[in-house]
């Protein structure tokens, strides 16, 4: 078994994840369907996790976001922290600027959302 994730890990250049399932079908194998126990497999070489930096977007282009055709979507999108599926969802009558409510419908959990915005900007006079 050792031999086989240090295989997985060194000549299949698997990722780290695949190579975790196949540990762990093999606990499930030897508990639940064998009903024999696993021995201690010791050290096994890991696959490389890899490095994952966030995705940053320059100031200049936060700019040109924030400004232009998708400047509404976007400042929506920011201030009433949406989900981007729920910002294209959005009808003119599911805005409420009097009560400064947004109503998003279809997002995650059961039926529609009344939120304020969270940086709810006040409408120009």
């Amino acid at each position: 078994m050792k031999a086989f994730l240090n295989h997985l890990a060194a000549h299949r250049n698997v990722a780290a994840s695949t190579q975790n399932q196949a540990l762990n079908a093999l606990v499930f194998l030897y508990d639940d369907v064998l009903d024999r126990p696993l021995s201690e497999i010791g050290a096994i070489e890991r696959a490389d996790r890899p490095k994952r930096l966030p995705t940053v977007l320059s100031k200049n282009k936060v700019r040109r976001l924030f400004r232009g055709p998708s400047a509404l979507v976007a400042h929506l999108l920011y201030g009433g922290g949406l989900r981007l599926s729920e910002g294209l969802r959005l009808r003119v009558k599911d805005l409420g600027f009097d009560q400064r409510r947004i109503v998003v419908r279809d997002g995650k959990g059961e039926g529609p959302d009344h939120d304020p915005p969270r940086h709810a900007a006040r409408p120009a006079p």
